[in-house]
């Protein structure tokens, strides 16, 4: 394994017979420092490539959510699966940001902005599909194998990703993701700032409507909390449901009652998500 010179370790820690690993490095597609992390398991310790599940967090979220909180690691050592965890938004003083928590930095919303002055930083949509994937797989033991998923608003992240590119995903999935962003306030206010008035712009980046015109279809899995106080105004997975029905997309969407928005919610369910992807990883 070769390390870019240009990516600075943070922290490294066993777990499970692989390593969690945690690094920092200039991007030039958001022309600011980013943070990642990337869980590889044990085999991968002797170089045998593994495939990739890259994880989007959700709002106010950093790289470290998942990792510490998800129980992830154990099956995807078993499992043999590498997950990379990116940042949620560029970061810094010289990164435009907003006294909200819903708009600025840690809410970059998985899309490349082209309204001043997000605009100069905000490219996650770019960083997430060519310029992480570029990194990590010129530098770990990984294959060019990828699944994608995430929460919240990295769950709108991973479906609109890989509803966008059907090539290059075997796989997606998301927990309570925000399915209809162009009609639920979070959506309106972080599109109204990144991509304009124009609204035509904002339909590239809604589930529930690329979901609805799909042409390629790749497996999607979806779990939502029946108890989560964000469904009705924020989520609404019905929207989701609806679209994949007129186009006949694949799509495993679960309402599980009781279960609320939290990291309790998706640590009860991730083992389902990471052999759901195994399986179409491993096609």
């Amino acid at each position: 394994m070769t390390i870019d010179p240009l990516i600075e370790s943070i922290s490294v820690n066993k777990i499970f017979g692989g390593w969690h690993k945690q690094y920092s490095h200039h991007s030039k597609t958001v022309n600011a420092n980013m943070r990642f992390a990337i869980f590889l398991p044990p085999q991968a310790n002797n170089g045998k490539k593994v495939p990739v599940l890259y994880w989007l967090s959700g709002l106010t979220c950093t790289d470290e959510n998942f990792m510490q909180k998800a129980g992830a690691l154990r099956i995807a050592a078993e499992l043999g699966i590498a997950i990379v965890s990116p940042d949620t938004s560029p970061r810094g003083e010289e990164v435009a940001d907003d006294n909200s928590y819903d708009l600025g930095q840690g809410a970059g919303f998985y899309l490349n902005a082209s309204q001043a002055p997000w605009s100069r930083h905000y490219q996650m949509y770019d960083y997430v599909v060519k310029e992480l994937p570029a990194i990590i797989e010129a530098t770990f033991p990984v294959s060019d194998k990828r699944a994608i998923s995430g929460h919240s608003m990295g769950g709108h992240g991973a479906l609109t990703i890989g509803l966008l590119n059907a090539e290059r995903y075997r796989s997606m999935s998301a927990f309570s993701p925000i399915c209809n962003p162009i009609k639920v306030p979070w959506g309106k206010k972080a599109f109204s700032a990144y991509l304009g008035k124009d609204q035509a712009s904002w339909y590239q980046h809604d589930a529930s409507e690329l979901m609805r015109i799909a042409k390629q279809f790749i497996p999607a899995k979806v779990d939502q909390g029946g108890a989560d106080d964000f469904l009705k105004e924020q989520l609404k997975p019905e929207t989701l449901e609806a679209a994949a029905k007129m186009s006949g997309y694949p799509l495993e969407l679960t309402i599980h009652e009781g279960y609320d928005h939290s990291y309790y919610f998706i640590s009860s369910f991730i083992e389902a998500h990471l052999r759901f992807h195994a399986e179409h990883l491993e096609r």
